[in-house]
């Protein structure tokens, strides 16, 4: 989110990073975990005060902010483009068009903001203005393209292989999803498949086809193929801004993330609407990408020893064979000070005793916030990946750590596998 805000790219590791979150953001580092603090990572839900469970806003409760929002000078006065003299735009005629898109049904033109509407801008993060002078077009269905963002190939659909933390979260609140991608990237593989083929003349016009299965989940569709091109959403600077793949160039997460919006929404273009994956199931997404069936374990009823045997019981060496997540309530503890996040999918890894003491291991599919000390393993846990006995340093993984038993029983509502 705070990339995609700001249009750059941050090293999380650095210590300076929570203060560049906070700044960004403008809210306190402890209080962006929890729902009952109203943190912005939970835009579009509410907490309940009674239930203590995450609901979504209604659309009268939502205001999108637009450039006009952050602008003091009275954009509703400009009725012409004539009108647009009185912010300093003279000649209409000699304009410099910066881009010209179809996006949503409208030609875009995307020129400079005159000095004298720059001037009135009070936002200091907008560091380049610019306006739109938007024309309607006769476009059948031409699909979503959010403002300031553009569809296009980065790369290859695998830069290596499948892995666990190629899936990042981006700035939309799916994590069960990116969870999802990377527990069966995990513990199965080969249920990510590359099906494709060319639809021109030359290699480079291609299309691919993901497989998803209806499971009545809240986010569904038909079983059946879906298929979408290579082109993901990046800014102005090429930066993604959804689902990516922590390998440069490597999409794969990203064709995923699109298939699902494109099989949940119905959209009938290579165009859908990102945003509308925002909050689901995560162990249900598992079971519509592998046509696994979905088991449910909810913490408040098992003791910590019986969660951890959940776990070992679906694990061949310390680590999950099975596709499995795990889920925070929408509040309760202290997520700031634990750097746990509320109302939110991690990834079951698989599991670590030491010293007598039980750990489930987890990963944040924002690939970053981890606990830090708190009931965590300090140092490396080695898993073997059966098939070919390759040790993989989870610990070494950023948003990867190993949790006490205890502790997840605390903070975590529930976990699931599919298989």
């Amino acid at each position: 989110m705070v990339e995609a805000l700001t249009g750059k790219k941050f090293d999380w590791t650095k210590p300076d990073s929570t203060k560049i979150i906070s700044d960004v953001l403008e809210t306190d580092y402890e209080k962006l975990f929890d729902m009952k603090y109203d943190s912005p990572l939970y835009a579009g839900l509410k907490l309940n005060p009674t239930t203590k469970l995450a609901e979504r806003l209604k659309d009268s409760e939502i205001k999108i902010l637009t450039p006009a929002d952050r602008c003091t000078y009275p954009l509703n006065k400009i009725k012409k483009l004539a009108d647009l003299k009185d912010v300093g735009v003279e000649d209409i005629g000699s304009l410099e068009v910066k881009e010209a898109t179809l996006r949503n049904g409208f030609l875009n033109l995307v020129v400079p903001a005159p000095p004298k509407l720059t001037t009135k801008i009070s936002n200091t993060a907008i560091t380049k203005a610019i306006f739109d002078l938007v024309f309607p077009a006769q476009l059948r269905n031409p699909g979503w393209t959010p403002p300031g963002a553009n569809w296009r190939d980065m790369g290859d659909f695998f830069k290596d292989v499948t892995e666990f933390n190629d899936p990042i979260q981006g700035a939309v609140a799916n994590c069960y999803l990116i969870g999802s991608l990377s527990a069966i990237a995990w513990a199965d593989p080969y249920s990510i498949i590359h099906r494709n083929r060319a639809t021109g003349p030359g290699e480079a016009d291609r299309v691919n086809a993901v497989q998803f299965y209806s499971k009545n989940s809240g986010h569904n569709g038909p079983t059946g193929l879906v298929e979408v091109t290579d082109k993901t959403l990046v800014d102005s600077s090429n930066k993604p801004i959804y689902c990516h793949s922590r390998d440069n160039g490597e999409i794969w997460p990203a064709v995923y993330e699109k298939a699902f919006a494109k099989w949940t929404t119905g959209d009938t273009t290579d165009l859908p609407d990102i945003t509308q994956t925002a909050f689901g199931d995560c162990v249900a997404t598992i079971a519509q990408i592998t046509n696994k069936t979905p088991y449910y374990y909810y913490t408040n009823s098992r003791t910590p020893d019986q969660l951890f045997t959940i776990v070992r019981s679906n694990s061949v060496s310390s680590k999950t064979i099975y596709p499995m997540t795990a889920w925070t309530p929408a509040t309760g503890p202290d997520f700031g000070s634990a750097n746990i996040v509320a109302n939110h999918c991690y990834t079951v890894l698989g599991w670590a005793t030491r010293n007598g003491v039980n750990y489930i291991v987890l990963r944040n599919p924002w690939g970053i916030v981890e606990p830090s000390g708190l009931n965590t393993i300090q140092g490396v846990v080695t898993f073997f990946d059966q098939s070919f006995w390759r040790p993989i340093n989870t610990i070494a993984n950023d948003g990867v750590f190993a949790f006490e038993m205890g502790a997840f029983k605390t903070f975590f509502a529930g976990l699931g596998v599919a298989k």
